[in-house]
């Protein structure tokens, strides 16, 4: 963007080499209006600046996200999905809670829910 610096510097410098002075309504509006435009071109360099940063910034974030995501689903067949038959809530119970036989708490309703896992058999035991 600083192209946009250069141009605005050639239009200062146009207006300084034709002489304008601010003596005419109209050489007053022509240097007013190249100002402004120097002003766009800064406040357009910060914001390109900034929006770079942030890019910078979310691109971070997505690789963390993308690491978590990939240690999250690594482990996904140590859970079972069950729905509580009481509320309809979907409870995701880890493999030892399971192998226990015992039922759970559903954290919506707070009734104790009894399950089977899909996959996985009571017997099983991968240690």
């Amino acid at each position: 963007m600083e192209y946009l610096n250069e141009r605005v510097s050639y239009l200062k410098g146009l207006a300084e080499g034709l002489g304008i002075k601010e003596d005419t309504k109209e050489s007053k509006i022509i240097l007013a209006i190249v100002d402004v435009l120097d002003e766009f071109a800064d406040a357009i360099n910060d914001i390109d600046g900034s929006q770079s940063e942030l890019s910078d910034y979310v691109e971070d974030i997505d690789e963390d996200l993308a690491d978590l995501e990939d240690s999250y689903y690594d482990n996904e067949d140590d859970y079972c999905e069950i729905q509580c038959p009481n509320c309809n809530e979907t409870i995701y119970v880890d493999r030892d809670t399971y192998s226990s036989g015992e039922g759970v708490e559903c954290p919506n309703c707070h009734e104790m829910v009894e399950f089977e896992c899909p996959g996985h058999d009571e017997d099983t035991d991968d240690d």
